[in-house]
């Protein structure tokens, strides 16, 4: 382990959280908001942490797997502690396990909360609480790399431990260079998401506010109802269409960009993607038309919003659909487990996973019918080698561990079954909203500390799939050896 190499890249990373500050303290000034002294205070705390693991000499630069996994893991829990600072010092969340917990879903794009009465808080500390969706959704690790090429090429180690997917590869040959296409799409993408929002009638605050929820997707929002507060249709097409959008992976954005219209399609998870989206929406449809609208319109309408709000695990809420019936609910709770594309900025296990382990399952019948045959797990065109089929089975295996684990520990709360695996489930797969007293029209203020803090961690393990916060934990995991 090279930990001069790992502290001094954590110093970097707390240095790029002390600048993201800075927006936020604008916000303070120009409402004339007593916050701005409490986000001066954190950025100082944060550059007299940062400096001096910034001036950290380096003997070997050679950046291997394990150093890209402890920064990314050591990283993004500072991050989650210095951010909680302004909610602690304005006085807005008296508990700091709050706290903590509040900027942990932020940054993990998760959008659970345990504000009963958002309205009512500061516009600055709002803000804050929302562009971290937006500094989380792409990665900040992602983000260092685009301004902080420093790190040489070894930053792919970063990428490999932060970026959601099978196999984070990069667009062109420096991962500098790679960070900063990926953001340059990010950003285009919220400034016509902040723009149409606010043709449709939504104030500006709150047009970006919304954005950063969308194309992060996490799914704060300014207001105690969530999207639905506005009960406008346009509002609502136009944040379903970007939800869409952020949960698809970037990369195709870029092939598009470079000519190729058609590199989506040809895409098998996109396809795959599609196609659980396209049957979610038809199920629940027909279900809440026969059940609780009566209007297919309706119906369709948010049975739309709400199924590519949980599969981008974005959260955003439309109606309460904790009063639809059990079918559509089931169907929610499940693909809350299947998530967005790789290399999005959405959670869950993974588009790709998912549909590997379908193909796997089809394989392994096909072999118990023909024995002696030989058969490859393909995606598209390419076969899917040994290696890669048994990470992801791993990675299976160790979700529902840690899934199991979180239910276990929130049991504790002697809550309802619902509230109970929901809340495990929604923030393992970065999602907010589940059901029960966590669900579409409540909040996780009513849990213990014990169970903020356990679905703290949840939410970043699940931001950062699994590995890197379990490696933590493994004592061979901090020998000097390098691998």
């Amino acid at each position: 382990m090279n930990l001069r190499l790992v502290f001094k890249s954590i110093g970097l990373l707390l240095i790029c959280e002390a600048i993201a500050l800075i927006p936020s303290l604008v916000v303070a000034l120009i409402y004339k908001e007593h916050n701005a002294l409490v986000f001066f205070d954190t950025i100082g705390i944060l550059f007299c942490v940062a400096v001096p693991l910034c001036m950290i000499t380096i003997r070997n630069k050679n950046m291997y797997a394990r150093d890209g996994y402890a920064i990314v893991a050591l990283g993004w829990i500072f991050m989650s502690l210095f951010g909680a600072l302004p909610f602690y010092f304005s006085g807005t969340i008296p508990s700091f396990i709050d706290c903590f917990f509040e900027t942990s879903s932020g940054f993990t794009t998760t959008g659970a909360s345990i504000l009963t009465n958002i309205e009512a808080m500061p516009k600055s500390i709002l803000f804050w609480r929302s562009f971290t969706h937006w500094i989380g959704g792409m990665g900040v690790i992602v983000l260092t790399l685009a301004i902080l090429p420093s790190l040489g090429a070894r930053g792919i180690q970063m990428m490999k431990a932060e970026s959601p997917g099978l196999n984070p590869g990069k667009l062109v040959p420096k991962v500098g260079e790679t960070a900063k296409i990926l953001y340059g799409i990010y950003v285009i993408i919220t400034i016509v998401e902040v723009s149409l929002l606010v043709l449709a009638g939504m104030p500006l605050f709150d047009s970006f506010i919304h954005t950063f929820g969308t194309v992060g997707t996490g799914g704060f929002s300014s207001m105690n109802a969530s999207v639905g507060a506005y009960n406008n249709v346009a509002i609502e097409l136009i944040i379903t269409v970007f939800m869409f959008l952020s949960g698809v992976n970037f990369t195709l954005y870029y092939y598009m960009l470079k000519g190729n219209l058609t590199s989506p399609f040809k895409d098998a998870e996109f396809k795959f993607y599609l196609g659980t989206i396209a049957a979610a929406i038809l199920f629940i449809t027909l279900d809440i038309n026969a059940n609780t609208f009566h209007n297919i319109w309706e119906s369709l309408r948010h049975s739309s919003f709400q199924v590519v709000s949980i599969i981008t695990t974005t959260g955003y809420v439309s109606t309460d659909f904790e009063k639809w019936s059990m079918f559509s609910k089931i169907i929610l709770f499940m693909i809350m487990f299947i998530g967005a594309c790789s290399g999005s900025t959405g959670g869950g296990m993974k588009s790709i996973r998912i549909l590997v382990l379908f193909k796997v399952m089809k394989r392994e019948l096909l072999q118990i019918i023909h024995p002696r045959a030989v058969y490859s797990v393909r995606i598209g065109k390419k076969a899917v080698d040994e290696k890669t089929l048994s990470e992801v089975l791993g990675f299976f295996f160790m979700y529902i561990i840690v899934f199991i684990a979180g239910v276990l520990i929130v049991s504790l709360d002697n809550m309802d079954w619902g509230t109970t695996i929901s809340s495990v489930a929604a923030t393992l797969s970065n999602i907010g909203p589940g059901f029960g007293v966590v669900g579409a029209v409540g909040n996780y203020s009513t849990l213990s500390d014990v169970s903020k803090v356990t679905l703290s961690l949840i939410m970043i393990i699940g931001r950062l799939e699994v590995y890197p916060i379990l490696l933590l934990s493994m004592p061979s995991f901090w020998k000097r050896v390098n691998i």
